[in-house]
């Protein structure tokens, strides 16, 4: 037996799921009962390393990569929830908080939900300000499905392919799929208070605005066709999912920015380019004609059974310290509901616009990861115009690091170059730290084991 005890149930049926294979079909190829699988599913029998190995072989994915859970992220949102003012009284420990997250991960989650719908009924009464708990619900939704989706995958192999026939050139074929499909020109202009795109169905015209990049133009065309030539398969997801209809909106928006992403940057080219450049952003960029921050994406759905990249974090923040985007397989945990870690290097590359900054960072619990985030500004395409600052952050387990071309000249084994970091202030129990901002929840709301 593994001496850890590996939660891997959630993991294995979502990977399940997305095979397309039934729990018998997967327990006959597993070689083992399909009440045996069903129970390792719900995470009610442990697992020997044999069978480990041969569900990583079955789903051709990494055995430490299936062993990371969705226990360690529900455990730190449920941590976080109890940290709020509103269990004061409460005298809950981690104990508490891992058996939930561990034995009924369905009925813990639901509490995060809920937990959610309570801070934007809050956030309307004036406490918070503008808080929506659709996003998080998205994150959640992309993170479920290991933001993976193998039907827009192939729409959009199907439809570069036709595009490709067209012409040589991606901006011109998408032109040319837009009128000859759906009857729409698309034009570049003027458009009002910094607008990226507007469609205007009277006169069936899809304009982009000419101050935005270049990459940013087609990759907005691309995903308004995502909307309308990928509707059926957004709207499937949607209906599979347990997302409410107030997230729908987003999630469809969300859904047809993976279309446009996997038009301009094809599955299997893409994957042989970022292990051929040892994940390059800037080269690849430059070869597919996209922007950092969709390069950045793009290689975390880099997820299909058989030819997956290395398990990466991302995380977007604004210069204010809050993230608009978060999703994880490195096993680092980003906050759901407040800023991150301000020792975390997508924080202090603003201090470097425009340039890769690299961190080893080390969790309270020991564990190592490999970040770099980059700094940029979007918007200000007129003179005059405001603009607005983020940070992305890309990062892997430590064991990961070498298959990152950052990583070269980094001494990993050196010490001094390790930086302590925390999940966020509420969740790091680092005392001594000179940049905290709030009581560790030991002190707070959340008693802890000894």
């Amino acid at each position: 037996m593994l001496d850890d005890d590996p939660r891997i149930g959630s993991r294995l049926q979502r990977l399940r799921k997305q095979k397309g294979v039934s729990q018998a079909q997967c327990a006959q190829a597993l070689e083992i009962s399909p009440s045996y699988l069903n129970l390792i599913e719900h995470n009610r029998r442990r697992i020997t390393v044999p069978l480990l190995m041969k569900i990583s072989s079955y789903f051709g994915v990494g055995a430490g990569e299936l062993v990371e859970s969705d226990e360690s992220r529900l455990t730190g949102d449920l941590m976080e929830m109890f940290g709020d003012e509103l269990f004061a009284d409460s005298e809950v420990t981690n104990h508490d908080v891992r058996e939930l997250a561990g034995s009924n991960p369905r009925l813990g989650r639901a509490f995060v939900h809920l937990f959610d719908r309570y801070r934007a009924f809050r956030s309307a009464g004036g406490g918070e300000g503008g808080y929506d708990p659709a996003t998080d619900a998205v994150s959640d939704f992309l993170q479920e499905n290991s933001n993976h989706f193998p039907a827009l995958e192939a729409a959009a192999e199907r439809i570069r392919h036709d595009m490709d026939m067209a012409s040589d050139s991606l901006e011109y074929g998408l032109k040319a799929y837009l009128m000859n499909v759906f009857g729409l020109r698309w034009l570049s202009g003027s458009l009002p208070n910094d607008d990226v795109l507007r469609l205007d169905t009277d006169r069936h015209e899809l304009i982009t605005n000419d101050c935005v990049p270049g990459e940013t133009a087609i990759f907005e065309a691309g995903r308004q066709l995502g909307l309308l030539a990928a509707a059926p398969d957004i709207e499937g997801l949607l209906d599979d999912s347990t997302l409410l209809g107030d997230a729908w909106p987003l999630a469809r928006r969300a859904l047809a920015a993976y279309f446009a992403a996997a038009l301009i940057m094809p599955y299997e080219p893409f994957y042989r380019a970022c292990r051929d450049t040892r994940y390059d952003i800037e080269r690849l960029a430059r070869r597919f004609g996209a922007s950092f921050e969709q390069v950045c994406h793009r290689m975390t759905t880099l997820q299909r059974p058989g030819l997956s990249g290395i398990p990466l974090h991302l995380v977007r923040t604004d210069i204010a310290g809050n993230i608009s985007k978060r999703f994880s397989l490195s096993g680092i945990h980003i906050p759901r509901h407040a800023g991150a870690c301000p020792r975390w290097n997508v924080y202090s590359a603003f201090l470097h616009p425009e340039q890769v900054n690299v961190q080893i960072s080390q969790m309270p619990e020991g564990q190592r990861y490999f970040c770099i985030a980059r700094a940029f500004t979007k918007g200000g395409y007129r003179h005059n115009a405001p603009r607005r600052h983020f940070s992305v952050g890309l990062g892997c387990h430590i064991s990961h690091a070498g298959a990152m071309v950052y990583s070269d000249g980094v001494d990993m084994t050196n010490i001094r170059q390790v930086v302590p970091i925390g999940v966020g202030c509420r969740l790091c129990p680092r005392q001594d730290c000179g940049q905290r901002a709030h009581p560790f929840v030991q002190s707070a709301n959340v008693s802890i084991d000894q």
